[in-house]
């Protein structure tokens, strides 16, 4: 099975899993408060959809699960999902119901209480289903440490760093004078926030002062090279055939020594190399030039022999050597540090880890409203991405509970359309102790759909944009 479809499956996987526990938050408290559902939906079926619950074939197969109420089934646009709750203006933008008389099992005729518990009901699920998930997932595989003080071969830092005082070989391990966990992503957005970083350098912690309005974590993320990144040796992991390296003579385990006469101690070097190559590129040059850039010329030293080759590598199209690396968490494997958790000991951590994993996303949307933030926004094909390769349940559900709580914390802006829209109208109404009108909140169901299928075009064209160049 290729990439494309093992990535495909574990997206529609998660989205199907998340849309209808998401909406099933809603289900569950319309019918607790005896609130009238019209329809309970996966995808949208603007015009048609795939099945329902209501077609003749189905009744007619199943007399016994006729459900004269709800109406279950799913659409065609695989944008989300809804339930059409009776009373209220939704996606389906259905005004005549509300033209008409208010009915008891109607939204609109319960208390501002019961009508909030059914609007918050879907970001509840989402949440309390992220907690639930990473409690599980420690549960069944622990977790897994990089303390950042058995990084022995430290890190390597891009020119952005060294301006603010960071080495070549530094090990940061203290941000704010708390001690730093372990090696992860969240490492940058500690530093990008932080007044202070301690590294450890030549076997002594030395502080840095950070700048005071903080660093932009984009910018540390999007630089070639990062801003930091950890030392790998030079070492292939494995040889693609067919490959430059492949045709050169490269084996697996093979060290990279030095390319073009510059020399390659780490995996770092390497990229600073091609990223000078990158930038000549993307500078311009005639197709001379560009040919000439793709010979790159290696010196290398394969695992069973003593003695370095030299080759002159001609890469492809993409400027691909057709190795894979060695990857920090193999060279690393016997320093990381494993804890194992029992039932009732993974519940507090998963929430612990949930919580924080929240924090983290709400504290970098302040990047969405920059330049470089909107460019990052993607939708099917870069969420699709974040999954693995190949099919790995425990990086399945991760992503999943990351995802689910993308979705709670979205879905709760005020924004009309979404389930934060609504909400912030019931608070207006719980104040002003008048509800808004309904020609407002047709409006305002316009304004915000308008605005979701305007991100939802961003999205879909940074994707686009990714594909093809």
């Amino acid at each position: 099975m290729s990439v494309f479809w093992i990535k495909a499956f574990q997206l529609i996987l998660c989205f199907a899993l998340l849309i209808v526990l998401h909406e099933g938050g809603h289900f569950f408290f319309s019918k607790l408060f005896k609130v009238r559902v019209e329809k309970f939906f996966m995808f949208f079926d603007y015009k048609f959809h795939l099945f329902s619950t209501k077609d003749k074939w189905f009744t007619r197969l199943f007399p016994k699960m006729k459900d004269n109420e709800t109406e279950y089934g799913i659409g065609w646009i695989p944008l989300g999902g809804y339930v059409k709750i009776a009373g209220m203006i939704d996606e389906s933008l259905d005004t005549e119901q509300m033209k008409q008389p208010v009915q008891p099992d109607e939204f609109r005729a319960k208390p501002i209480y019961q009508r909030f518990l059914i609007m918050v009901g879907g970001v509840l699920v989402n949440f309390l289903l992220a907690l639930f998930i990473y409690a599980m997932i420690l549960f069944t595989w622990g977790s897994d440490t990089l303390p950042m003080r058995n990084i022995t071969d430290g890190f390597s830092y891009n020119e952005m760093a060294e301006e603010l005082g960071f080495r070549d070989g530094d090990i940061p391990v203290k941000v704010d004078g708390e001690d730093i966990k372990g090696w992860e992503g969240a490492v940058y957005r500690a530093i990008s926030e932080a007044k202070t970083v301690t590294v450890l350098r030549g076997g002594r912690e030395v502080t840095l002062t950070m700048p005071d309005d903080g660093i932009n974590m984009l910018e540390m993320l999007e630089q070639n090279p990062r801003f930091l990144t950890i030392n790998v040796p030079s070492r292939v992991d494995s040889v693609l055939p067919a490959s430059a390296a492949a045709k050169a003579g490269m084996t697996k385990g093979a060290r990279i020594l030095a390319i073009d006469g510059q020399p390659v101690e780490w995996w770092n070097d390497f990229d600073q190399i091609m990223g000078r190559k990158a930038d000549v590129l993307a500078a311009g040059c005639s197709h001379v030039d560009s040919v000439r850039l793709r010979d790159l010329t290696v010196v290398f030293a394969n695992a069973d022999s003593a003695v370095p080759d030299t080759a002159v590598l001609h890469l492809d199209e993409k400027y691909m050597l057709g190795v894979t690396r060695l990857f920090y968490g193999d060279y690393y494997r016997e320093a990381f540090v494993h804890h194992d958790y029992g039932f009732w000991e993974s519940i507090p951590a998963g929430i612990a880890y949930g919580w924080e994993t929240l924090k983290g996303y709400v504290s970098d949307l302040k990047y969405v409203f920059t330049k470089k933030g909107a460019q990052s926004v993607g939708s099917f094909g870069t969420i699709g991405n974040l999954f693995p390769a190949v099919w790995q349940w425990h990086a399945f559900w991760e992503i999943t509970a990351f995802i689910s709580i993308i979705l709670a914390v979205m879905n709760i802006l005020p924004i009309p359309g979404l389930d934060g829209g609504h909400i912030f109208f019931l608070l207006v109404e719980a104040i002003t102790r008048r509800p808004p009108s309904e020609k407002f909140m047709e409006r305002a169901q316009y304004v915000g759909m308008a605005l979701l299928l305007a991100l939802m075009a961003l999205a879909l064209f940074n994707d686009a944009v990714r594909f093809l160049f």
